[in-house]
């Protein structure tokens, strides 16, 4: 039978081993406690260094400036005649050659000086809107017109893309898809000394006599180096644009100044209104 000295040293055993187990639980969790708080110290650390890495670091870095130096050039506004020119006007339109398709010379007196005609080339790479310029060109826009309606620019090959530095161009409006055939009849240059070009911009082809204009036409889709000697009368879209960067970005044969990679044919050109 257990005396009270027997009883009382079991009890305080048995305290010494829960005081004993109490100092292991608290050990544990102060272990536990370190080794969460590592852990989240090395969580906001890595978290640190991948926000800095892409963000671009400091402040400065990340408000540089990045550029693309394959990024087409900018737009330029269409050029405007200090002058304004009579309106209506007449033109001296001239019957001569041989036309590499039929057309018949559009009329030649009472023709608009003011105002803007939308044309819609459909073509196999893509659409090209226009917008034709009376006041800038009013001669060449209704030539244009007129050319369009008839039909002639319908099925014709854009045959000469123009990549090198200084000239960046698309010309169409031959349907013989050699850079030498006509409507049969020439158009008067309509241009003025302060007369620039750039992208966006659509003008007139001609041979290096004046006043030799015809059926064909280029389109700017970035730097064009020219003088004052190309009748410009319109305007390119955007859209129509983006069309004209993917057909330059396929080259041409010979490379640099030749016929696109990417044949272009103009399958309908569509007078608004």
């Amino acid at each position: 039978m257990a005396t009270n000295q027997m009883r009382r040293e079991a009890a305080k055993r048995k305290l010494e081993r829960q005081q004993e187990r109490r100092a292991q639980q608290a050990q544990r969790r102060r272990r536990v406690a370190v080794i969460t708080s590592v852990a989240v110290v090395v969580v906001v650390v890595v978290g640190i260094v991948l926000l800095t890495t892409l963000t671009g670091g400091s402040d400065d870095t990340a408000a540089a400036p990045t550029t693309d130096p394959a990024a087409p050039a900018e737009i330029v506004p269409l050029p405007v005649r200090s002058t304004p020119l009579p309106n209506p006007t007449d033109c001296a339109y001239v019957a001569g050659g041989e036309a590499a398709k039929p057309a018949t010379l559009p009329p030649a007196t009472g023709v608009s000086a003011e105002g803007t005609v939308g044309v819609t080339l459909t073509t196999s790479a893509g659409t090209v809107p226009l917008t034709l310029d009376r006041a800038l060109a009013p001669c060449t826009v209704n030539s244009f017109v007129s050319l369009a309606q008839q039909g002639y620019y319908d099925g014709t090959p854009c045959h000469r893309l123009t990549t090198a530095p200084g000239l960046q161009v698309l010309q169409c409006g031959d349907p013989t898809g050699t850079g030498t055939g006509g409507p049969g009849y020439t158009i008067p240059d309509e241009v003025f000394p302060e007369l620039t070009y750039g992208r966006g911009i659509l003008a007139m082809a001609k041979t290096a006599a004046p006043d030799s204009g015809g059926s064909q036409f280029f389109m700017v889709f970035g730097d064009a180096g020219l003088p004052p000697e190309y009748t410009a009368f319109g305007s390119i879209a955007p859209e129509g644009l983006a069309v004209i960067d993917g057909v330059a970005a396929a080259g041409s044969t010979p490379e640099g100044d030749g016929q696109p990679t990417t044949p272009v044919t103009i399958d309908s050109a569509v007078v608004a209104g």
